[in-house]
């Protein structure tokens, strides 16, 4: 079993504590992202799963067996790292058969697992090459073809792609989903890209100073968010977070943002007191445009960003700014007017004084 438990861990450098007690348990089999903005303490976490770096609290478990005094070498994981770390005097079959001609692993079977994970990665005609006749992208793909010959019991990933051009950045997306569905093994990898994390994960981990927000599927993340930090982290455009008030009007609860702009809330968001300040949250994809004559947040756009499927657009509303994704056309310049309504159920409370979601 290729499972890894995380138990209350620690790290600190000196006196500076960056790593503030995390537990995690990662199933066998299961591809987990850590996620976070720089400095988040994401790529600290994974070299200590590695151990590239020394726990300063807590324990560290891959299968049965705590690794926190256990040689990198010894612990049967394998790396990949955001700059490819290749030999460049070494041919690329050179450079993927290293580890395993390092430990003593027979020739035939050297040769047999190179070309399966050449075969694997399409890397076959490559094998022959230096990593300077390689672009980004199929050094990368030798990176990870080194780490798969060693059939570890982990792959760990830190930020592989973000060396990448945004184009291969995508493909190579692609191409680790199809490795995934491949070769089934325990996983963790680690990204600032929050758009890598939702196609990737089986589990979402979101970190922030060093701490957990929330663990959960993308889905999960995305559709409940646990904290104002979760809400605006997670979507390709941040969520609008508006402070606001509940009131109670003659119609039900509403959300009341100032300025005569109000929000209806379904009844299940009945728990919080009446004049309670909130953050109010709405994904800009949740914003639609409005039908004649039905109630809507209106106007005036700002900026207008088109992106062929559809248009960012970032408009005022009684003094507040908010964007929403609309279809092409229907806002064309700054100082349009714009008309747009959300679902009572798209709408997202949070504690206005804690962060944590209502």
């Amino acid at each position: 079993m290729a499972t890894v438990s995380l138990r209350t861990v620690r790290k600190s450098f000196e006196a500076q504590e960056v790593i503030h007690g995390i537990d995690l348990e990662v199933a066998d089999q299961e591809f987990v992202v850590l996620v976070g903005p720089s400095g988040c303490g994401k790529s600290t976490l994974l070299r200590m799963i590695a151990g590239l770096e020394e726990v300063s609290g807590g324990q560290i478990a891959i299968g049965d067996r705590v690794v926190n005094e256990v040689d990198p070498k010894d612990r049967d994981v394998a790396m990949v790292f955001q700059d490819y770390a290749l030999y460049p005097h070494l041919t690329v079959f050179q450079n993927i058969a290293f580890s395993l001609q390092y430990r003593g692993v027979a020739k035939a079977e050297i040769t047999r697992r190179v070309a399966h994970a050449a075969a694997i990665l399409d890397i076959e005609p490559l094998l022959e090459r230096r990593p300077r006749q390689l672009s980004g992208g199929q050094r990368q793909r030798v990176a990870m073809g080194r780490a798969m010959v060693r059939e570890p019991k982990v792959f760990l990933f830190d930020e592989p792609l973000s060396n990448l051009d945004a184009k291969l950045r995508v493909q190579m997306r692609t191409e680790i989903k199809k490795l995934r569905e491949r070769v089934r093994t325990t996983a963790i990898y680690v990204t600032h890209d929050q758009v890598e994390a939702m196609t990737l994960a089986d589990r979402i981990v979101l970190l922030n100073n060093g701490r957990v927000e929330q663990i959960g599927t993308p889905e999960d993340v995305y559709e409940t968010p646990a904290t104002l930090f979760v809400a605006g982290f997670i979507g390709a455009s941040g969520m609008n977070l508006v402070p606001g008030h509940l009131r109670q009007a003659a119609s039900g609860r509403v959300a009341d943002l100032g300025g005569g702009a109000k929000l209806p809330l379904p009844p299940s968001r009945d728990g919080a007191d009446a004049d309670t300040p909130v953050v109010v949250g709405v994904r800009p994809e949740h914003l639609h445009w409005a039908r004649d004559g039905e109630p809507a947040l209106a106007g005036t756009a700002r900026v207008v960003e088109p992106l062929g499927s559809d248009t960012l657009v970032v408009f005022d509303v009684a003094g507040r700014e908010l964007q929403a994704r609309l279809p092409p056309r229907l806002v064309r310049h700054a100082g349009d007017a714009v008309r747009v309504t959300v679902a009572p159920e798209a709408i997202h409370l949070f504690d206005a004084q804690t962060g944590r979601r209502l």
